[in-house]
Order: structure tokens, then C-alpha cells, then sequence
């Protein structure tokens, strides 16, 4: 469903659209965030789902979703870029904890809040 690819991306961002670490982590290189990651998403203006929850992981600094196009990257800094469908997040990580902001669109409309994610 369109909503639940919009906000899966704020996950973990969650990853975009926003200054990132200019060294991120190589793929193949182990990162300190790499994980699980529990993402809480919740829409604060639009039509998108008010509130959604995703497991995202992070691997080599790469994020990624079982059954969803995510993609993103965690910088050495705990800066968090990630795109999904047209939509973006972006913020910050520090040891199990992040936050963030996201932005996209469902039906053309444009929708925006924020993410809060823990490390499992």
C-alpha cells in the first residue's frame, strides 16, 4: 500500500534530502549502527498514515526493509539519508537511539512529520 511504502522510509531516515556525513560507511565495512532498528514513523501534516512502526537493518552502514525498495545509508556520524517511492527522511542516530524528520507525498498531497527509532 502506498502509505506504509511512504512512511517505511522514515525510518530509519529512515532515511534524505539533507546534509549527510561526507564520508558515509562503505557497504562492505562494518558500521556501529548496524542492526535492527525499531522505526516509529508519525505523520504530522497530510493524508498519510497517521502512525506506522517498521523493523529496518543496517548493515555496513546501509539501510535496508524485509519486502520494501529502501534505500540509504548511515554516515560514520550517525547522519541518517534514506529515500523510498519519492519520499525522504533524514536525522540523526547516537548509540540506540535516532530521530528525524521525513517528507513525500500520498495521492499527489504532500505529507511530513517525523521518526523515532531504537536499536534492538
Amino acid at each position: 500500500m502506498r502509505h506504509n511504502r511512504i512512511t517505511t522510509t522514515f525510518f530509519a531516515s529512515a532515511i534524505a534530502a539533507a546534509t549527510i556525513a561526507l564520508a558515509a560507511a562503505p557497504a562492505s565495512a562494518e558500521s556501529s549502527y548496524d542492526g535492527v532498528w525499531n522505526v516509529t514513523v508519525v505523520t504530522k501534516t497530510g493524508s498519510c498514515e497517521p502512525t506506522a512502526h517498521y523493523p529496518l537493518t543496517i548493515t555496513g552502514g546501509r539501510v535496508s526493509a524485509p519486502g520494501a525498495d529502501v534505500s540509504g545509508s548511515i554516515g560514520r556520524e550517525g547522519l541518517v539519508r534514506v529515500s523510498i517511492g519519492g519520499a525522504y527522511a533524514n536525522g540523526q542516530l547516537s548509540g540506540k537511539v535516532g530521530s528525524g524528520k521525513w517528507n513525500g507525498a500520498s495521492a499527489g498531497i504532500p505529507c511530513s512529520g517525523r521518526w523515532e527509532a531504537s536499536r534492538q
